[in-house]
């Protein structure tokens, strides 16, 4: 039976968006999310729904995982927010959790 979660991704690209729902799926999870690639539509999106996790990108063009973590704060909700890239150094894990995320994956550790 799949655990039905709420999952706001933020994230530039809506493929690697929609691969992360699929990874959801795969691994028992009936996802009920939205993608958001602005602070402004994270705001949003955080005002107007509960979610069970934040899933931020860490490096996009215009707005970033640090960023959203920021946004997360600055909004005062208690929700997980776990940031994936592509390439990082381990170190940057490491700052990005103490700084208050929940997790650091490299998105090649996802499947």
């Amino acid at each position: 039976m799949s655990v039905p979660v709420r999952v706001l991704i933020v994230d530039d690209s809506a493929d690697d968006s929609l691969l992360l729902a699929e990874e959801l799926v795969d691994n028992n999870f009936d996802p009920i999310w939205l993608r958001v690639d602005t602070p402004e539509a994270m705001r949003t999106a955080l005002h107007e729904q509960q979610w069970d996790v934040i899933i931020a990108d860490y490096r996009m063009p215009h707005f970033s995982g640090p960023e959203a973590l920021q946004v997360l704060k600055e909004t005062g909700l208690d929700i997980p927010l776990i940031l994936v890239s592509g390439t990082t150094p381990d170190e940057t894990g490491v700052e990005m959790m103490r700084a208050g995320a929940q997790d650091f994956i490299i998105k090649h550790n996802l499947t």
